[in-house]
C-alpha cells in the first residue's frame, strides 16, 4: 500500500518510499518512509481504529 505524506521540504504532497509501520508512545500508529522526489525524512499519523 503506498502512502502520501507532506513533504517539508518540497512543500507538497508527495509519495512516500520505503515505508516502515510504526506505533508511537500513546500508541497510535504512523508510517516513516522517504519523500519520493527530495529524499527528505517524512511521517504520517494514521488514524485510530476505535469505533
Amino acid at each position: 500500500m503506498s502512502y502520501k505524506g507532506y513533504c517539508m521540504r518540497c512543500r507538497e504532497h508527495r509519495e512516500m518510499k520505503n515505508v516502515i509501520k510504526t506505533a508511537m508512545k500513546n500508541g497510535r500508529n504512523a508510517v516513516k518512509g522517504v519523500c519520493e522526489s527530495c529524499g527528505a525524512g517524512m511521517y504520517k499519523i494514521l488514524p485510530s481504529d476505535k469505533k
